[in-house]
C-alpha cells in the first residue's frame, strides 16, 4: 500500500475529486494548508501598494491506495493540476506498512 499526498491549488480540488470518484477512488482526506516552495511567497498589489504573502493557501489531499493504483491516480492528479506555472504543487508517495479499520478490525488492503 502507498500513501499519496498531493499539495494542489484550491481551485483544482473539485475537478480532482470528481475525476477520482469517476475512477473509483473516492476515499480521501482533504486539509486546507499554507506553505511556500521555491517561489518563497508572492507579491500582490492592492490599492495602497504592494504587499507580500509569505505562505500561499493550498489543499493537501491524502489517500491510501493499493500499489497497483498509484500510477493511475498520480497521472490523473498531474493531468488536472498541471498548468506549467510555478505553484502547481507537489505529489509525495510513501509506503504504508499497515492499515486497520477500527470498526471491523480488518487489516491491509481490505481496510482501505
Amino acid at each position: 500500500m502507498k500513501k499519496i499526498e498531493a499539495i494542489i491549488r484550491s481551485e483544482k480540488l473539485d475537478e480532482v475529486r470528481e475525476a477520482l470518484d469517476a475512477a473509483g477512488h473516492s476515499s480521501m482526506t482533504v486539509t486546507e494548508v499554507k506553505g511556500r516552495g521555491a517561489q518563497k511567497g508572492i507579491t500582490l498589489e492592492w490599492r495602497v501598494g504592494e504587499y507580500r504573502v509569505e505562505f500561499i493557501p493550498k489543499i493537501k489531499l491524502e489517500m491510501i491506495v493499493d500499489d497497483n493504483d498509484v500510477d493511475k491516480i498520480v497521472s490523473l492528479i498531474e493531468k488536472i493540476c498541471s498548468s506549467g506555472k510555478v505553484g502547481d504543487g507537489k505529489i509525495f508517495i510513501s509506503t504504508v506498512d499497515d492499515v486497520i479499520r477500527i470498526r471491523t478490525k480488518e487489516k491491509g488492503v481490505k481496510a482501505i
